[in-house]
């Protein structure tokens, strides 16, 4: 049976392009403005189309060009700006904003391809925000041009992610609404230890590469196994003597209020300002818990190793996003970490889009 295709708008890195691969798409091109991210992109899907572009800038001519026959397409996923949209100012003007400039172009792509299926994604706030005006307004968009839509706010943890991670999905099909119960959830819960144990044995080595010997315990593991065993950016790196001597004081599963209250007079920290710290500052990892969510910011400094006094790696966080050792990172570490943090995770992914794809083999075979 031909594997249905698909194109990935804003696709960053590629952990939403890496789930429907896994769970049997073709990969036609992922369009991201991101140079490192592309960059990473076309590493890891040597067979589709990387383009570095804004797609702002992209018309009709350049998809063909660049992209193909794109009337091929059947599911169009990717995760535009959708905060856009607004009905808090009285004189707000729809395509003012230039968030939603970037959402009509996604649509754009939309209305060219005419796919089967259209996948959003986004934060859980969308579709809250101002009494879910944006949320009704995507709805009535992809209404007006003839499909049904639907979303779920699921938590990767209840599909084989080792991590805590709230995301929304519009779901958009031509015809009836696609069945959400189709998303099947995990049997097993995975944890941080399981995720980042294996890795505990290099802490201190200093090779460029660094290669696992023992046999994988858990399927998780043998998922996350490059076929060479080795683990690419790993790259072990202590943060300044005064926070690893505060994290030293935090437990698993601790935070900013385990440490001693004379630690924090080295930054001039206030008592109040102390006390109006988010309870994720100096979170240190629980290797019998979920993670905390992988965030894009400074490095990661909001969460800490369980074991050492030091950040996750970029490794050891992609691990927890549930991207398996072969999936290499490029650009600065800086950039990596950003990556990593925005990414949707993999079999988060491949367990949506199992669900589309059982629909489209279904609808294609009535």
């Amino acid at each position: 049976m031909t594997k249905p295709k698909f194109i990935d708008l804003f696709c960053g890195c590629g952990g939403l392009s890496l789930g429907f691969k896994q769970a049997g798409f073709s990969l036609v091109a992922g369009i991201d403005y991101n140079q490192a991210a592309i960059k990473t992109y076309r590493r890891n899907f040597k067979s589709a189309k990387a383009i570095c572009a804004d797609i702002l800038t992209i018309d009709k001519e350049d998809i063909l060009t660049k992209i193909g026959d794109i009337q091929k397409i059947d599911v169009i996923i990717g995760g535009p700006p959708c905060q856009g949209f607004s009905n808090a100012n009285k004189n707000y003007v729809e395509l003012d904003d230039p968030r939603n400039k970037l959402f009509f172009e996604f649509v754009k792509f939309v209305e060219l391809a005419d796919p089967q299926i259209v996948v959003i994604e986004n934060v859980p706030q969308i579709v809250t925000k101002d009494n879910g005006y944006a949320k009704n307004r995507i709805t009535e968009i992809f209404t007006e041009r003839g499909y049904s839509v639907t979303n779920a706010i699921l938590d990767a943890s209840d599909y084989g992610v080792p991590q805590k991670r709230l995301r929304n999905f519009f779901i958009i099909k031509k015809g009836n609404v696609f069945d959400l119960t189709r998303i099947r959830k995990s049997d097993v819960k995975i944890t941080v230890q399981e995720a980042i144990g294996e890795l505990y044995q290099f802490e201190g080595v200093k090779e460029d590469f660094r290669e696992l010997h023992c046999p994988p315990i858990t399927p998780y593991q043998e998922y996350l196994r490059a076929k060479d065993n080795l683990v690419p950016n790993h790259d072990i790196h202590y943060p300044a003597d005064i926070q690893q001597k505060r994290i030293s004081y935090v437990p698993q599963g601790g935070n900013w209020r385990n440490v001693p209250e004379d630690l924090w007079a080295t930054t001039r920290t206030t008592n109040s300002t102390r006390k109006n710290r988010h309870s994720s500052a100096y979170k240190r990892l629980k290797e019998d818990d979920f993670s905390v969510t992988i965030d894009a910011g400074n490095q990661h400094s909001n969460y800490y190793h369980p074991i050492f006094h030091r950040l996750p790696t970029v490794r050891e966080a992609a691990r927890i996003q549930s991207f398996p050792d072969d999936f290499v990172f490029e650009g600065i570490m800086t950039e990596q970490y950003l990556q990593v943090g925005n990414a949707v995770p993999p079999l988060m992914a491949k367990c949506i889009a199992e669900a589309i794809k059982e629909t489209l083999d279904e609808e294609k075979n009535n």
